[in-house]
């Protein structure tokens, strides 16, 4: 079942979500790369600090999303591309693509069911010596998820949600040993950020944003204002507000950098 992203919804919380796009490309040491590659690039604002940092680099954002690419084409000296990630990482024989020396992917993977499969045809896609860095969500068992799932599976809602698509992560140990058995020097681990929100409802707007976007549009018109109400009630139960308004929404993520190891020698 398909959807659409709605950039400046996104785009409502960008500095809480872009806090970890920082922290994770704190940890990649790459000095003079010559193309970085962030896939799943959203609307382009998290991109635009990898052409700060690298600044000879040519820079690709690509996203699945025609909407994100269009908001993200605004910013000049980035090349956009809307593509499909499991296209991007199918193998590639006759080597007619360029290697990657920095490929990032940032709260992407997660959407992708069997992105761990994915995981040796990004690598392939890294030159020897370049580095591959992702984070996903790792709160599923959170109830800003939990609760949308479980209310969602009941009637009326059930017949219209059930193709929705949902996000899913594995844990920082699953990537580590994949990437560790393909050869790769790896550094993975995993934090909770602690947002404090505030404003009516807004763990429902921070949701309906992004994990809960598919479910919400696969309602009918005529039952999503019901549903936003029972699960916007939900939420509130499970993060109550303080005396001053203010709600804390913990988040964890989960955060990895692999090196391709270099080109072996060719022997005599």
């Amino acid at each position: 079942m398909s959807h659409t992203w709605d950039p400046d919804r996104y785009l409502a919380y960008a500095d809480e979500r872009g806090r970890p796009f920082v922290d994770l490309l704190a940890r990649v040491p790459a000095e003079a790369p010559k193309v970085v590659v962030d896939l799943g690039c959203g609307p382009g604002n998290l991109t635009s600090l990898l052409a700060d940092r690298w600044r000879g680099a040519q820079v690709t954002g690509i996203d699945s999303s025609p909407e994100m690419i269009a908001a993200a084409a605004q910013i000049d000296g980035i090349r956009w591309e809307v593509a499909d990630l499991r296209d991007w990482a199918t193998p590639d024989p006759l080597a007619l693509r360029a290697p990657v020396d920095v490929l990032v992917s940032n709260a992407t993977l997660q959407w992708l069911p069997e992105h761990l499969d994915l995981l040796p045809g990004l690598i392939d896609r890294v030159a020897p010596g370049g580095w591959f860095a992702f984070q996903v969500p790792g709160n599923f068992d959170e109830p800003s998820h939990t609760t949308r799932t479980e209310l969602a599976a009941r009637e009326p809602y059930a017949e219209h949600t059930r193709g929705a698509r949902v996000p899913t992560s594995h844990g920082p140990d699953d990537y580590a040993r994949l990437l560790l058995d393909l050869g790769c020097e790896v550094d993975a681990w995993e934090t909770t950020y602690l947002h404090v929100l505030s404003g009516p409802d807004p763990v429902f707007d921070w949701v309906s944003g992004t994990g809960a976007r598919p479910t919400l549009q696969a309602l009918p018109d005529d039952l999503r204002p019901l549903f936003e109400e029972e699960f916007r009630a939900l939420l509130r139960e499970a993060y109550p507000a303080d005396s001053s308004g203010r709600v804390i929404l913990p988040f964890r993520r989960i955060f990895v950098v692999a090196r391709k190891p270099l080109a072996q020698p060719v022997s005599a």
